[in-house]
């Protein structure tokens, strides 16, 4: 498997991620326009709006109201859409640069609890082993169970140094299980690679982050100057990679796939 011979073709994933983003968002435009609003749908979600603003037991903005109902017409599409407004999309952003005080866990939210996507390697949380599944139910004394993903992440960052006890539920335990620990100053290497023998390279690639493109760009050439000359084979590890930016997937695709079938990606991806 000649891996470097075009190195060019990472860039060529961003590139090209980007051009498909926008012909296909252009698409997705005309089909929107073309499509008649549902006046009956449209007429019972104004009913409760109205009924709302005037019967609950207190007064709530439209701001709010409009945000929530956004929110949960994401949320019951499946497991993994969600509406960010301007402050939960910075609270995202800090976490795709790299760098952020806290426990170090990728997290989602499922039946109304935090539910542990991928604790972050060489973290509080991985050191103090927590688990891909686990669900918290307890921050300090605050049960989590009411509370918004975007506060719960809040709750967990902090000063580096300062404690926090989870209670988390595992499957196949008994009963909960009370975790301390102690907040750190969370740098996400979003790659990392090794030889394994000559003509053999290894690279893992943790989250997709803004860098991860250059990054692996980077591994890559590295292990081929290691290797002096192109690698004979090369194991991508993905294993509990939460996820993150687009981009970074697209530009990571692109180094392994041909043009040809780099695009037919980035097309799928985009859809």
């Amino acid at each position: 498997m000649r891996i470097l011979e075009k190195v060019g073709l990472v860039g060529l994933g961003l590139v090209a991620g980007v051009a498909a983003s926008l012909h296909l968002s252009a698409i997705a435009d005309k089909e929107t326009l073309a499509t008649p609003l549902p006046i009956e749908e449209l007429r019972a979600f104004s009913e409760v709006f109205g009924r709302i603003k005037s019967d609950y037991v207190e007064p709530v903005s439209d701001k709010k109201l409009i945000t929530e109902a956004i929110s949960g017409m994401l949320s019951g599409l499946d497991p993994h859409s969600a509406y960010l407004d301007a402050e939960a999309f910075k609270e995202l952003q800090v976490g795709t640069h790299g760098e952020f005080g806290g426990l170090g866990i990728e997290v989602g939210m499922e039946d109304g609890v935090v539910k542990v996507v991928s604790p972050i390697e060489d973290s509080p949380a991985y050191e103090a082993g927590i688990k891909s599944g686990d669900l918290i139910i307890k921050l300090d004394d605050t049960i989590v169970k009411g509370l918004s993903l975007n506060d719960a992440v809040k709750r967990m960052r902090g000063k580096p140094g300062s404690k926090i006890v989870l209670t988390i539920l595992r499957k196949d335990e008994a009963k909960p299980l009370v975790i301390t620990l102690v907040r750190a100053v969370i740098k996400v290497q979003s790659v990392k690679s090794k030889m394994f023998e000559p003509g053999y390279g290894f690279v893992r690639v943790t989250q997709f982050q803004e860098q991860t493109t250059e990054n692996l760009a980077t591994a890559l050439a590295t292990l081929v100057k290691q290797n002096n000359g192109p690698l004979q084979g090369l194991v991508l590890d993905l294993r509990n990679d939460p996820g993150g930016l687009l981009n970074g997937a697209v530009g990571v695709s692109a180094a392994f796939f041909a043009k040809r079938r780099a695009g037919r990606l980035y097309g799928r991806a985009y859809r």
